[in-house]
């Protein structure tokens, strides 16, 4: 995964503009050495795990998890939070009836 979340050449967009080659050129300038250390300046964490090892000062490290590990995988968490009345339409409406 990029640094910047995940990225991919659109095949039918990538055919239809005649972009493909620079759209490939820019994902494999993104991976690149080059670009994860430029990525790592503009500070963003590095995906390459020797680049992100010689920056490690900069960026704490993270306990990373799933949607799996944290709410029963993707299919349960949009239900739970996402779907007419989850958690998120909870929340939204408690702050719209809070006085500004």
């Amino acid at each position: 995964m990029s640094p910047m979340g995940p990225v991919a050449v659109v095949d039918q967009v990538a055919d239809k503009h005649g972009t493909r080659t620079i759209a490939e050129s820019y994902l494999n300038y993104l991976y690149s050495e080059e670009g994860q250390e430029l990525a790592v300046a503009h500070p963003y964490r590095s995906c390459l795990a020797f680049v992100a090892i010689k920056y490690a000062t900069q960026f704490p490290i993270l306990e990373l998890f799933t949607a799996e590990d944290l709410f029963g995988g993707w299919t349960h968490a949009l239900h739970t939070h996402f779907a007419d009345d989850g958690t998120f339409d909870q929340m939204y409406q408690l702050r719209t009836q809070q006085p500004r």
